[in-house]
């Protein structure tokens, strides 16, 4: 009888434990009853049913990053091996719908798929060496968007596509390397002539600068200047203390002292 009343309590707690679940944050439970899905959808927290009637699947609706190998066709016929990581999550109003329509593998049978399309369509318009350019914003833009048209409808939100390790051909990839290489060497040598050509001008400026002061300074002595500063001078001369000897020609003096020529 005591064996009984065990195996009963073991039983009661295995359902017990059976019946409850837990939905975390980031997720959202959609409740399968008699195998018809309820259209509501169960908020984080601990959750009890019948597990003999009632299953709870549980639907992330957090950012899911999911990666793919893939060969990206290009406008030449080439293949571009690439890692791709889509950003996207389920919108929580559309989890039921996306279980009751999709499934839960519903990364192969959409996201996955849907990307394969979008992406052969938009790489196919562009050069090899653009995925490796600046034009490779571009293209994830234009990934992202046509994803985006095809399974918003559908309850995903695509928040980005990302171009990862792109593995250009050897060949290819020497030729955009050396014109890398070819643009900032002239990029490099457009800088030094523009730098020489300032000095330059620097130069020209300089030398016009002094031409002008001199061309100013000599047209700015005139004779009466020089007779006027000559009788300036003479004032002060005559203004001035002790005796002095001065030889002039009637423009400029020459001032002789008397001491030093008696001390010789």
């Amino acid at each position: 009888m005591k064996f009984y009343k065990s195996l009963l309590s073991a039983l009661t707690i295995v359902l017990f434990l059976s019946s409850c679940a837990v939905v975390r944050q980031g997720e959202v439970g959609v409740k399968r009853k008699l195998g018809k899905l309820s259209p509501q959808t169960l908020e984080p927290g601990a959750r009890v049913f019948n597990p003999l009637t009632t299953t709870i699947i549980k639907v992330p609706v957090r950012t899911v990053n999911v990666e793919i190998n893939s060969n990206l066709p290009s406008k030449e016929g080439l293949n571009v091996q690439s890692v791709i990581s889509i950003l996207y999550h389920i919108k929580k109003a559309n989890a039921s719908s996306i279980v009751e329509n999709i499934g839960t593998n519903y990364e192969d049978v959409v996201i996955k798929s849907v990307f394969r399309s979008a992406s052969a369509d938009v790489c196919s318009r562009f050069f090899a060496k653009d995925m490796h350019t600046v034009k490779r914003a571009q293209i994830e833009d234009e990934i992202k968007t046509r994803m985006q048209n095809l399974l918003a409808d559908r309850g995903f939100e695509i928040e980005a596509v990302l171009l990862k390790n792109i593995q250009l051909p050897p060949g290819l990839y020497m030729a955009v390397e050396n014109k890398l290489e070819a643009e900032q060497e002239a990029q490099r040598m457009e800088f030094v002539l523009q730098r020489e050509k300032l000095e330059a001008q620097r130069r020209k400026l300089e030398a016009e600068g002094i031409r002008d002061a001199q061309k100013i300074l000599q047209e700015g002595i005139s004779p009466q200047i020089i007779q006027w500063q000559s009788i300036e001078a003479f004032k002060e001369l005559a203004t001035s203390p002790g005796s002095k000897i001065i030889i002039t020609d009637g423009n400029a003096p020459f001032l002789i002292d008397p001491s030093s020529v008696d001390g010789n």
